[in-house]
């Protein structure tokens, strides 16, 4: 997610507002930003690769500020409407690996989802190190690339296994931990048969590579879905609960 070649089309891939989308779809959704929600109050925060910026407001209720920071300019373009005359928002394009932000500049730097479309991730953790000040948080989320029905995203570079993130950012200086969430259970016949049905269809390339794409595929299995909300608000129900192991 370089700046310096020709970026991919990433408003393709994210999570856009009146998306049809499953349940646990957003509960992981709203389960990310409630996470981060709890390290936020009075800081300064930054999210690099915010998409269309569905988070943010459930982050600046309770921020001193908030920037929101996405390569992609149509993303950018949305999280502007959304929070256009906001408070304590902007929205800025930004390179992940070359952060226009002056040393010590947040308190919480966070990157969902987004880690895999980074062609030089040690060049984001360097930077998320220099912008951070003393005692600031780098909070991640990514995909367990060793769950059976993962298919790795269009654009994607490379997935990192957890021991092998938690070394590369030991590396750089970071105090290591890992919450885990959203185990892999069998949820009842139907379920268990989706999840059957998917691993087969990863297995044979046939996911859809665009959101809209994935999103017909999921109203042919699970049937009705709902509208991903322009932006997430407080109390947004969370299915199941993140856990450390380490």
């Amino acid at each position: 997610m370089s700046a310096g070649a020709k970026s991919p089309d990433f408003s393709t891939i994210v999570e856009r507002p009146k998306q049809g989308a499953t349940r646990e779809q957003l509960s992981m959704l709203y389960t990310r930003y409630h996470l981060a929600s709890r390290y936020v109050l009075g800081k300064d925060v930054l999210e690099v690769g915010c998409g269309t910026g569905i988070g943010l407001g459930l982050l600046a209720a309770r921020a001193a500020s908030v920037v929101g920071g996405d390569i992609e300019e149509e993303n950018s373009r949305i999280a502007r409407e959304t929070y256009c005359g906001g408070p304590r928002i902007t929205i800025r394009q930004l390179d992940a690996e070359s952060l226009s932000f002056p040393d010590l500049s947040f308190d919480l730097v966070i990157l969902f989802e987004a880690l895999y479309y980074l062609a030089r991730p040690d060049r984001f953790f360097l930077e998320a190190r220099r912008v951070l000040r003393p005692g600031g948080v780098l909070l991640i989320s990514t995909v367990n690339c060793k769950w059976t029905g993962f298919n790795p995203s269009p654009f994607s570079t490379g997935y990192f296994e957890v021991r092998d993130l938690a070394e590369a950012l030991s590396r750089q200086g970071f105090d290591v931990s890992i919450l885990v969430g959203f185990p892999d259970d069998a949820g009842g016949v139907i379920r268990a048969c989706v999840g059957v049905i998917r691993r087969i269809a990863v297995r044979l390339h046939l996911i859809p590579m665009t959101m809209r794409g994935k999103e017909w595929l999921k109203r042919l299995f699970y049937g009705r879905l709902t509208p991903i909300p322009r932006q997430l608000t407080e109390g947004m129900s969370i299915r199941r609960t993140c856990g450390a192991i380490g």
